[in-house]
């Protein structure tokens, strides 16, 4: 604990979005860069509790108190040294994770928490602008070779662990690039695509086999994957996405998000085929339309942003839960993470342009114009009811139909856990309840000897923090069923209350 009197001395101050006019300019990312004494200064407040809470709110167990004293002392590569120890990508949590952490940290109790989360990502910048992030290739290896299917945030964790523990490691990846949500479902603003293939080269750098385009149990048959590896790992994520089936659903401009995002990083990329991963090769812009947004998570969010970002002429956001409360609930009590309303970047531009987030509400139906020669007609509007949630379940209000003209409708109601697309059957995986690869909640294997599942494809869609977590941890369990002894990999610190 540098400063024992720094959480009394100094308030604390998170960086700002830049103003709303100037960041919709571009997809940059907007958040205020602060100079490192400021940085200095907010980790000085950092009580170095005796329990950490933060350290249990984290799903990586990070060792915060630690790193927080670093930067205080400016010890910014021992910081890092630290940071590494325990998450395999910062550069990332740092700047898309909600911060679990902060809402564990005891100064949280009566006093604005640490910004825990501003130390994290200015840490590992800083790594890379000084080059102390550098490929770090095993001394040895086993001869045990692995195969990860999917190159999300999760196969990555895995993959990175595995071969420093000494394994033979390639990610099959059915897009063109690996990175996952990372790379497609996240908008540039809020991650810079740069920065994740800057990670992926790193880790190829490392010895890491990566191989596009390949779907596996489409492209290569399940079959022939598993007798060339030693171990399977299947970190596909949770991309079935949920559907609305109202009335007039096929009509024209009635859209999944990760229909929709992808495209946009694509043109932000400079890629000529921007609809090269939509399923009908159709291009899909909100350019000059009016959007309306189902679903007010962080894809909606994503959406949201999006849309402006492309010239919608505005953009209206549906949540069918009612608003969440200023403060924390009776029965959402610290060092829960805060159940509490947020407004993020993206509804702050949408509002600030005449937009709003229209709570407690369904949609019933779509409305649009008659097809042709067999092709649905075009989106020119919807019709939605308000929702009663009094008794704790929705009930629709008699009387409060509306309807609302708009030319483009995107679908962001979450995701029912991974594809059905060959794999699953091929393998022959047990799944559980959620529809979610079935796993032994010790070894993290599935049904099928040699197979495991990590990530949102085994816990279901979550966190990008989860997903390295999931990653790190299978890891470990596949280096110990491949070695038949204790892993020397870390094992993921978890409590029970963990978000």
């Amino acid at each position: 604990m540098g400063d024992p009197k720094g959480f009394m001395t100094h308030t604390r101050r998170a960086p700002k979005y830049l103003p709303a006019t100037l960041r919709l300019k571009s997809h940059d990312e907007h958040i205020e860069i602060l100079p490192d004494e400021a940085i200095r200064t907010q980790a000085s407040r950092c009580m170095d509790c005796g329990v950490p809470f933060c350290m249990s709110g984290c799903p990586l167990g990070n060792l915060i108190p630690d790193w927080n004293d670093l930067v205080y002392r400016g010890r910014w590569k021992e910081a890092l040294h630290a940071l590494h120890a325990t998450n395999n990508f910062p550069e990332f949590t740092g700047r898309v994770c909600p911060a679990p952490c902060e809402n564990s940290c005891v100064l949280g109790i009566n006093e604005p928490a640490v910004t825990i989360k501003l130390h994290e990502v200015s840490i590992v910048d800083k790594g890379f602008a000084e080059g102390w992030i550098k490929p770090e290739k095993p001394k040895q290896r086993s001869g045990k070779k692995v195969a990860i299917i999917g190159g999300g945030p999760a196969g990555l964790a895995c993959a990175q662990q595995l071969n420093r523990a000494g394994h033979l490691v390639t990610v099959f990846e059915k897009n063109d690039r690996a990175g996952g949500l990372l790379m497609y479902g996240i908008p540039h603003y809020k991650l810079r695509k740069e920065k994740v293939q800057r990670r992926i080269d790193l880790l190829a750098a490392e010895g890491i086999t990566f191989r596009y385009n390949v779907t596996v149990g489409v492209t290569i048959p399940w079959a022939e994957l598993k007798s060339q590896y030693d171990a399977v790992v299947i970190s596909t994520g949770a991309e079935a996405p949920r559907d609305l089936p109202s009335p007039g659903r096929e009509l024209d401009g009635v859209h999944y998000a990760m229909e929709f995002l992808p495209q946009s990083n694509r043109a932000n990329w400079g890629d000529v085929d921007v609809a090269a991963l939509h399923p009908d090769h159709k291009k899909i812009s909100a350019a000059g339309k009016r959007v309306i947004v189902i679903g007010g998570g962080d894809t909606g969010s994503d959406c949201i942003g999006t849309s402006l970002r492309q010239g919608a002429t505005s953009v209206i956001n549906f949540e069918l839960m009612p608003a969440s409360p200023e403060q924390r609930a009776k029965n959402n009590p610290w060092p829960q993470y805060a159940r509490i309303k947020r407004i993020s970047s993206s509804v702050d531009e949408m509002t600030e342009l005449g937009g709003n987030v229209v709570f407690s509400v369904a949609t019933k139906q779509f409305h649009g114009t008659s097809g042709i020669d067999g092709k649905p007609g075009a989106l020119t509007g919807l019709t939605t009811i308000e929702l009663d949630w009094s008794s704790g379940k929705p009930v629709e209000k008699p009387g409060t139909e509306k309807n609302w003209e708009c030319d483009l409708v995107l679908l962001a109601m979450g995701f029912l856990g991974p594809r059905k697309n060959g794999l699953l059957e091929q393998a022959g995986v047990a799944l559980d309840e959620r529809s979610n690869i079935k796993t032994d909640p010790v070894t993290r294997m599935s049904s099928v000897d040699g197979v495991f599942a990590a990530g949102d494809a085994r816990r279901g869609q979550s966190l990008v923090v989860w997903a390295i977590s999931e990653g790190r941890e299978v890891a470990r369990c596949v280096d110990q069923y491949l070695m038949q002894h204790e892993s020397l990999l870390p094992k993921v610190r978890i409590e029970a209350f963990a978000y």
